[in-house]
């Protein structure tokens, strides 16, 4: 008697011993299944372990934060700080003393946005280390105006109505003030070469002016009344 026979007390005729083979066929089956995905399982594991400890060994920790006391002149006041020494100027200006007028644009040095200036040459202070600027003077676009008088960059932007947002204009007049140096120590541009004029004060042509201001972005585009404020404070200042 077979062991089906035995347990069921039925004779084991040929549809039930094929359906009997289909049946430890799918569980010989099912026993592979569930080997292979244990294998898998732990092949997995393993490799994700693998990979973290790869990982961690080609990124090792970011390093402690380093401290150092600085000392910047800012606005023609002095002041002491201990910062981080990858804190940059911008964050210091913005996060440590609250002058809030350099702008946060791309903190990628393309948009102008936090331009101030640095023993007066425009500088893009979110490139800058705070402790790269020690010993230097540092004038921001809260130290251009002298109280409610205020600068005659600041005076022809208004009257020009050169922003819309305003984001853009503190780093826009910053620049505007170097560029006024600028044509007083008569330093060309790329325009002034293609003109010829290499030597000497060069013409304040709106090519010259758009090519010097063309670090400064404006996201609103009112880049024409830009031109005609930069144009004429230059001019009034007899640049």
């Amino acid at each position: 008697m077979s062991t089906y026979e035995h347990a069921t007390g039925a004779p084991c005729t040929a549809d039930t011993a094929d359906d009997l083979a289909e049946q430890d066929l799918y569980a010989s089956w099912e026993i592979s299944r569930r080997s292979f995905l244990v294998s898998a399982a732990a092949v997995g594991t393993s490799a994700a372990a693998g990979m973290a400890h790869a990982e961690s060994s080609a990124h090792p920790k970011v390093a402690e934060a380093h401290t150092m006391p600085m000392e910047l002149r800012i606005n023609g006041e002095t002041h002491r700080l201990t910062l981080d020494t990858r804190t940059t100027l911008l964050d210091t200006l913005r996060e440590h003393l609250h002058l809030t007028g350099s702008k946060k644009g791309c903190d990628h040095g393309q948009c102008g946005a936090c331009t101030v200036l640095v023993d007066g040459r425009r500088v893009n202070s979110c490139l800058l280390l705070a402790a790269s600027a020690m010993g230097s003077e540092i004038t921001t676009i809260e130290g251009l105006s002298n109280g409610d008088d205020l600068h005659p960059a600041q005076e022809s932007f208004l009257e020009h109505d050169a922003f819309q947002c305003g984001y853009c204009t503190p780093g826009q007049i910053c620049s505007t003030v170097a560029l006024m140096d600028e044509l007083k120590r008569g330093d060309a541009s790329v325009v002034s070469f293609e003109s010829g004029h290499r030597e000497g004060v060069p013409p304040l042509t709106d090519e010259e002016i758009r090519e010097r201001m063309s670090g400064n972005l404006c996201r609103c585009g009112a880049y024409p009344n830009i031109v005609a404020a930069v144009r004429a404070v230059t001019k009034g200042a007899g640049a």
